[in-house]
């Protein structure tokens, strides 16, 4: 809620020091998220030496922590609804700080991609818990800004693990930068003692105002068995998808997944099942433009560009610093000038740097720096609104596992993004193939966002709740 305020004071103040707290809390937590996340883009090369694996065996991997994000993201967020976004942020931290940790004891394929499915299910539980935490704790009038400025600790996080893999992968090799994931165990310990609960769930959810939770659609009586048995048909499907282990029935498994992720989404949304269906496409197009160039740019630059690990860590540097720099002027834009179109003109503007940045050889390293710096400030920079732009379409009593379970679902198109990419470079080459798929998906991302496709399918909800309106 907005309190009174004097004209001319400066929107900082507006804040007090339990909402800074929070925020810095938060803020911390997924920057460590985006640490943890990222490091397997960072070793894929040494990986794929190590464990015996083609490079593009190697670049599954990645995709490992996609497959469970969709389930981290309902469980987890179900458990923010119902119980808190605090707990259920301090629950995401440990299962990526552990999962992260575990990495670096694989032994093989599957040992690694189950320990990287781990870190999935709770990255998906960070975003979305602490997406609502900060958002749900700040003013209305700022959540574009809380949005944009707590997404930008990821990319914070990206570039202190391209300075860790310089500093350390080279003489410890790459066990000791896995090894470092766990760290992020001490922020619990904090977080457990020092916070307080979010605003806007105090009121609305724990005062049971506005009817029952995700948890208590998802995992009432008899539903809750037939969820698990959904959850892992669905989970089955996509490990057999992203592993390379379909045996030719990939559309079989993918038609699964999909018709499982429709079933979630009527059970968590009733009549507005269409929206949420339309932010899982939205959000996966999203994924589909931006992670084919986070996932395999480290690649790119060893093995196409011909860069050594310093000069890798420090174009990943730029581009991260890129990307939080974007994610704040997003934010910022996004409260002056609306959500969604600050959202369209950042993705049009991203196109500009995209075929440069490929196009560019390995004698112009300073020069690739700053293309990535703008790439990333453009096209990554504006995802610092959508938190705030898929929280919009939820109630506060959903909104955690609304917005954790369409996010995630939509998230499948980064497990999708190496994987493609990889496929496609086998024929046109590493550089095009990223350039194309940024450049295609993020028209169809603009367009989908703003023709406010989701929020157009949304309808009467049947316990009598007015129908969302159109996302600003």
């Amino acid at each position: 809620m907005d309190l009174p305020i004097s004209p001319g004071v400066p929107w900082f103040r507006r804040l007090d020091r339990g909402q800074w707290k929070a925020f810095g809390a938060a803020w911390l937590g997924y920057l460590l998220d985006g640490f943890d996340f990222v490091i397997i883009t960072l070793v894929l090369t040494e990986l794929a030496g190590s464990l015996h694996l083609t490079l593009a065996s190697a670049a599954s991997l990645v995709s490992a922590a996609f497959v469970s994000r969709w389930f981290g993201g309902l469980l987890l967020g179900a458990i923010g609804d119902r119980f808190g976004r605090r707990p259920a942020m301090i629950l995401s931290i440990l299962c990526y700080a552990v999962g992260t940790a575990l990495c670096g004891f694989a032994w093989s394929y599957w040992s690694l991609f189950v320990f990287r499915a781990i870190v999935g299910i709770g990255m998906a539980g960070e975003y979305g818990s602490s997406t609502t935490y900060v958002m749900e704790s700040w003013p209305a009038s700022l959540r574009n800004r809380a949005s944009g400025f707590l997404l930008a600790a990821f990319p914070v996080g990206n570039v202190l693990a391209a300075q860790a893999y310089g500093l350390i992968v080279p003489d410890l090799g790459w066990r000791w930068l896995f090894w470092l994931g766990i760290l992020p165990v001490l922020l619990t310990l904090w977080i457990r003692r020092s916070l307080p609960e979010a605003a806007d769930w105090t009121r609305e959810v724990a005062r049971r105002r506005a009817g029952g939770t995700s948890a208590s659609v998802l995992l009432s009586g008899r539903r809750v068995w037939v969820n698990a048995v959904l959850g892992v048909v669905v989970a089955v499907a996509l490990v057999l998808i992203f592993s390379g282990s379909s045996g030719g029935l990939s559309w079989l498994w993918i038609s699964l997944s999909v018709l499982g992720f429709v079933v979630f989404a009527v059970q968590l949304c009733g009549r507005d099942w269409p929206m949420a269906v339309a932010l899982m496409v939205t959000v996966f197009c999203a994924f589909l433009f931006s992670w084919p160039i986070q996932s395999l740019l480290p690649t790119y630059l060893k093995t196409v560009s011909h860069y050594g690990a310093g000069e890798v860590a420090g174009a990943l540097t730029w581009a991260g610093l890129g990307y939080a720099l974007g994610c704040c002027v997003a934010g910022l834009a996004g409260d002056r000038f609306g959500t969604r179109r600050t959202y369209v003109v950042g993705l049009l503007l991203s196109l500009v740097f995209v075929f440069p940045v490929f196009a560019i050889g390995p004698g112009n390293f300073l020069l690739v720096c700053v293309l990535l710096f703008a790439l990333q400030a453009t096209g990554a920079g504006v995802a610092g609104l959508l938190p705030k732009y898929i929280g919009d379409h939820f109630p506060v009593r959903l909104r955690a596992a609304g917005l954790g379970f369409t996010y995630n679902v939509g998230a499948l198109g980064g497990a999708v993004a190496p994987v493609l990419g990889t496929q496609i470079a086998a024929h046109l080459g590493l550089g095009t193939a990223l350039a194309l798929l940024a450049t295609g998906l993020t028209l169809l991302t603009a367009l989908l966002v703003g023709f406010d496709v989701p929020a157009r399918l949304s309808r009467r909800a049947p316990t009598g709740e007015p129908a969302l309106t159109t996302v600003e």
